[in-house]
């Protein structure tokens, strides 16, 4: 049911993009006749103008580096991040290669499928089709990158990191918000030092961690790894999270329970529901550290296991840096993370609300 909810949602959210263009265009006609016809004054249309555009250029600037590294990319060199004098606002020879080469072949080849029959001889042979999507051979790309076997081991850390920190994030939001136990207070104590200095602690302590992980033969386990990071996410994200539990009102809970509700559907099909804002925000939150996170994976990993921040670090090169690659290589990785924060904004927004009834 919480699944459902969210797809509605998103569903809603890319009805809505689709249909922004069509809605200003009709506000914009309103507002013009409104004007003319005396019932909406000019200065006032002036002021929302006006302020439009400084709000515009105001994020035209803090997306001008990314609107650079893109450059970069495009123009094949990638000379305008090591030389001001290179920079164009439009690359005079824009390209596509240096994504090619980042993404790679996208072919689904065919395979040959057979099926005996039972009881004799005969088997039912077919054949599936092939898809080519993208040929990097046909861009002049002869060696691409291992982006996708990155891309697999980032999604192979970043899954389980998720499924293991939210199992015990969920429960220990709720027990911490709705409880009443022995050292309560002072476990919240515990939490609460654990989200100021855990990430000090995670790096004071990593020379300690590789000593172990190499002793129990784990240092190149992305499970291992995926445990470790939903460690370090678990009390910042439980803390947040059971800040916005504490906005929902008990009388909903008690509402369920004189209806009969054993406790386990007032926390699935109450607590729960109403908590999406803030189960997306931490949701995304924990899904970065596993995504985003490089010093650890890079001192655990082994080349074959290297995940996106790794790999990316992998093509500085002792004496040049293949900016162009380099920016189109950010840029893909960074694309999902971006998407993700764009859809979510709502649910991020209200979770970091502080309060269940804002969600």
């Amino acid at each position: 049911m919480l699944f459902d909810a969210i797809a509605r949602k998103l569903a809603g959210d890319v009805r809505t993009i689709a249909a922004t263009p069509a809605r200003t265009l009709r506000n914009w006609s309103y507002t013009v006749r409104a004007v003319r016809r005396g019932e909406l004054p000019a200065s006032a249309v002036l002021k929302v103008v006006l302020s439009t555009i400084g709000a515009t250029l105001v994020v035209l600037a803090l997306l001008f580096p990314i609107y650079w590294i893109l450059t970069a990319a495009l123009s094949g060199s990638g000379s305008s991040l090591y030389t001001s004098e290179s920079f164009t606002l439009f690359p005079a020879e824009p390209t596509l290669k240096p994504f090619v080469w980042v993404v790679g072949d996208l072919i689904l080849p065919a395979y040959t499928v057979s099926a005996g029959i039972p009881f004799t001889d005969l088997a039912v042979v077919f054949q599936t089709p092939g898809f080519e999507l993208l040929d990097a051979s046909d861009y002049g790309v002869d060696r691409p990158s291992e982006f996708k076997r990155f891309l697999w081991n980032s999604l192979t850390v970043a899954i389980p990191t998720v499924l293991i920190a939210m199992s015990l994030i969920v429960p220990a939001a709720y027990a911490l918000s709705r409880r009443e136990f022995l050292f309560r207070r002072k476990i919240l104590f515990v939490y609460v030092l654990m989200t100021q200095v855990g990430g000090g602690l995670g790096v004071a302590l990593l020379i300690g961690m590789y000593a172990l992980y190499v002793q129990f033969g784990i240092n190149d386990n992305k499970l291992a790894l995926a445990v470790y990071y939903a460690a370090t996410a678990v009390p910042f994200n439980t803390w947040l999270l059971k800040t916005y539990m504490d906005g929902i009102p008990v009388s909903y809970e008690e509402a369920a329970v004189v209806d009969g509700a054993p406790p386990w559907r007032v926390v699935t099909e109450v607590i729960i529901p109403m908590s999406t804002a803030g189960l997306a925000t931490v949701f995304i939150f924990v899904f970065l550290t596993g995504w985003t996170e490089f010093v650890v994976a890079q001192t655990l990993l082994g080349t074959e296991n290297y995940t996106l921040p790794v790999g990316l670090y992998a093509l500085v090169d002792e004496y040049s840096i293949p900016w162009a690659r380099f920016s189109a290589f950010a840029l893909t990785f960074a694309s999902p993370v971006m998407l993700a924060y764009l859809f979510a904004q709502r649910y991020i927004e209200g979770g970091l609300s502080f309060s269940g009834m804002e969600g």
